[in-house]
């Protein structure tokens, strides 16, 4: 019988795939009965709020010059399936396809709902997938033939194949050599068989009796992740540091790991989970977002687990490969009380760390800030409408223009996991009205005593037609052991080298702090 001819375009991948599965039936050698399959997938979150570049959200190229491209996203993911399988008496073959490309093997469990004497004897992971080049590397020696495009037309080009690297090398029927570069297509003469279109697990699997069997089977994969995204809309309240929020919080599920999860049991692990050693992401995937639809369903049910928490969806959803997917996290919290607290650290970010000898020289820590910076905070209490353990995320904060009604962006923090009861500071950015300036007043110092002095001015100025309250800041870098000597206003120690001063300023007024600290060695 004359050999079929199969004519190989260069097509995407993922099309290519699905045609291949077409012509080999493979899903078919699975011997799944896929009827009573179920799935349940628990995340398990590494990733630092913020920290997944916005590239990632965007569509890549189909081709990436004929390599996979692996990527690494900061988390991982226990998945469960119970699929059923006609088992073979004595020992048979099973494949399990539709696994997730980034699955760790040395994982994987596997057990009989119904005969728990089934065991797996050996356990193989086949993932050299089908493509473009591994089809044409088949025909190595054999006789093939190139179609190449040159304007309206089409140039062929038939002979013994001898090389893809770089471009396809033929020896053609007179004894020449032909390079063809840039190719449109190839005409194999067959299809060879072999080829894998998707990641398959494959069990020698030995049971007592035939007949079909509830398999479960549990594996970790690498390659997916999720975060909390929380947006907030503040509402100034009755003065300058006084507001209310409006709480809204989503789950975002980033899953580039090679398998999709339709209809699955959905559970979210929050808390700093220890490994033995992270993986690396080894397959290209290009996210596409994607944000749950439909009508309001059961949400998240949130309770202790271990000492961690966990989240757990009430309804299936389904998680697609290559996606991001957004799910409502909790009803969103109205008329949240907050304060705005105003915080000025005269010194910025400079001399913050801890020496090893007194700091001694006049004209350290002399520079001066200007910035003031601004906060919003509440404790993440019932009686104030939340009161739910917060997932580390980002918060992104919003006001309300009553011009035109539009919700404008004010400015964005992430937020470590914050337990009930606990209070949420959100840094904003820096206030445009109210300024500060520190300066250095006198400074003495008496090597053969010991001690030194230090005399600090610092001043608050506010534009603003109201009140403010402001939080002044100051740390005593020069060394550990300190004693305020005067100071104009009262202060608080917050720890071993910081003290601050709540200080109120009059609308478009100044107020100044001034105060005398002793060091000694």
């Amino acid at each position: 019988m004359t050999a079929a001819r199969y004519l190989l375009k260069w097509i995407p991948r993922a099309a290519l795939c699905r045609a291949s599965a077409c012509c080999l039936g493979v899903l078919a050698m699975s011997m799944s009965l896929n009827a009573a399959q179920t799935t349940s997938l628990t995340i398990y979150s590494t990733a630092r709020p913020g920290a997944i570049p916005p590239e990632w959200y965007r569509p890549l190229p189909e081709s990436m010059g004929g390599g996979t491209v692996f990527r690494q996203v900061p988390g991982y993911a226990v998945v469960r399936q119970d699929r059923s399988f006609e088992i073979g008496a004595g020992r048979s073959t099973v494949r399990f396809t539709d696994v997730a490309a980034l699955i760790d093997p040395t994982t994987v469990t596997f057990s009989s709902l119904t005969d728990p004497k089934t065991t797996v004897i050996e356990q193989s992971y086949q993932f050299d997938l089908v493509s473009t080049a591994k089809l044409l590397e088949r025909f190595i020696d054999r006789e093939i033939t190139l179609e190449q495009a040159r304007g309206d037309q089409v140039a062929r080009f038939t002979g013994k194949l001898l090389s893809t690297a770089g471009g396809a090398v033929l020896q053609m029927p007179d004894g020449g050599v032909q390079i063809v570069n840039g190719y449109a297509s190839a005409v194999l003469p067959s299809l060879p068989g072999g080829l894998m279109t998707q990641p398959t697990l494959v069990w020698d699997v030995e049971s007592e009796k035939a007949g079909p069997q509830q398999i479960r089977v549990s594996y970790q994969t690498s390659g997916i992740t999720w975060w909390a995204d929380y947006n907030i809309v503040f509402t100034e309240g009755a003065h300058a540091n006084a507001g209310v929020l409006d709480v809204g919080a989503w789950v975002s599920i980033l899953n580039q790991s090679g398998g999709s999860y339709p209809e699955a049991t959905l559970k979210l692990i929050a808390g700093d989970v220890q490994r033995a050693a992270p993986q690396d992401a080894v397959a290209e995937m290009v996210p596409m977002m994607a944000r749950a639809a439909g009508a309001k369903a059961a949400g998240f049910e949130e309770k202790a687990f271990f000492e961690y928490h966990l989240y757990t969806l009430g309804r299936p959803t389904t998680i697609p490969d290559r996606s991001t997917r957004q799910i409502e996290l909790f009803d969103a919290a109205r008329g949240v009380p907050c304060e705005k607290v105003l915080v000025y650290d005269g010194m910025g970010t400079s001399l913050r760390g801890m020496y090893g000898a007194p700091l001694t020289e006049r004209q350290y820590g002399v520079e001066s800030n200007k910035k003031v910076d601004i906060y919003l905070q509440f404790k993440n209490s019932e009686s104030i409408g939340m009161g739910m353990p917060l997932p580390s995320g980002r918060v992104r904060v919003s006001k309300l223009d009553p011009a035109d009604g539009s919700l404008e962006f004010i400015g964005e923090d992430t937020i470590d996991h914050t337990p009930r009861n606990e209070e949420v500071r959100i840094k904003l950015g820096s206030a445009f009205d109210v300024v500060g300036e520190r300066r250095q007043v006198d400074f003495r110092i008496d090597t053969g005593r010991k001690l030194m002095e230090e005399e600090i001015e610092i001043k608050i100025r506010n534009h603003k037609d109201e009140a403010v309250e402001v939080v002044v800041q100051e740390r005593l870098f020069r060394w550990v052991n300190w004693e305020i000597l005067k100071a104009s206003h009262k202060h608080e120690k917050i720890d071993a080298r910081t003290i601050k001063f709540p200080v109120k300023v009059d609308k478009s007024g100044e107020a100044v702090v001034r105060y005398s600290v002793r060091y000694t060695w």
